[in-house]
């Protein structure tokens, strides 16, 4: 998702997320199919943004 964005620009978002490393697609799909499942039946009316923190801080 991220191969075409220069290194030097990433680097400060990956030290500022709480995790210290990028999201996979894998992860970002596994929250979708989350989402799309029964398992997530009595969730609604949120914001679910798999980003490692970075919106917490």
């Amino acid at each position: 998702m991220t191969a075409d964005v220069d290194e030097a620009m990433l680097a400060p978002l990956v030290m500022m997320t709480p995790l210290g490393r990028q999201g996979t697609a894998e992860e970002v799909a596994d929250t979708a199919l989350f989402l799309a499942s029964s398992e997530s039946s009595f969730i609604t009316g949120q914001w679910i943004s798999p980003n490692g923190g970075l919106i917490t801080i």
